[in-house]
């Protein structure tokens, strides 16, 4: 039997959270992979970016954080580790949730160099979870932190607030 494997490398995610509005920072940007049929190929997701060599998830969080949202954090947490395709991808996503105390929410961000046209959005908690619900969430490692975020919300408000 042959098998083929794409060599992906590993990345990290972060959900990032605001305790005092109970709502989340989510970027939208275009994915190529998504483009099927009349579903729209802009996605509503976490920030995330892969490990360089030599580099530390919670680098890779503040550096893609910084890039994609002008979004900073006081503190992680870790929610899981996941396989997104093991049955045909090596990467590892490591997700995380991060406390926010500073994003650029409304702005177009994202490097010029990587070809990112990213949207930084506010979202409700209560909405985001909604959104889930309702099947509107299709990128898999946002849809596994905010399932996380509806076990642990309630929790993770009051240690943070």
């Amino acid at each position: 039997m042959v098998r083929e494997v794409f060599e992906r490398g590993d990345a990290v995610a972060v959900l990032p959270y605001v305790p005092e509005t109970d709502s989340l920072v989510m970027i939208e940007q275009f994915r190529p992979g998504a483009v099927r049929g009349d579903e729209s190929p802009w996605m509503l997701e976490l920030i995330a970016g892969v490990v360089e060599d030599g580099e530390d998830d919670e680098a890779v969080v503040h550096r893609e954080a910084m890039e994609e949202a002008a979004c900073e954090f006081s503190e992680l947490l870790p929610i899981a580790t996941v396989f997104p395709s093991a049955g045909a991808c090596t990467e590892q996503v490591r997700l995380y949730c991060g406390r926010v105390t500073a994003a650029a929410v409304g702005q177009l961000r994202g490097l010029q160099e990587e070809g990112e046209d990213i949207l930084v959005h506010s979202i409700p908690r209560t909405v985001a979870l909604q959104m889930l619900s309702d099947n509107q969430i299709p990128n898999g490692h946002t849809l596994i932190a905010l399932q996380w975020l509806h076990i642990h919300g309630a929790s993770l408000r009051e240690r943070w607030c």
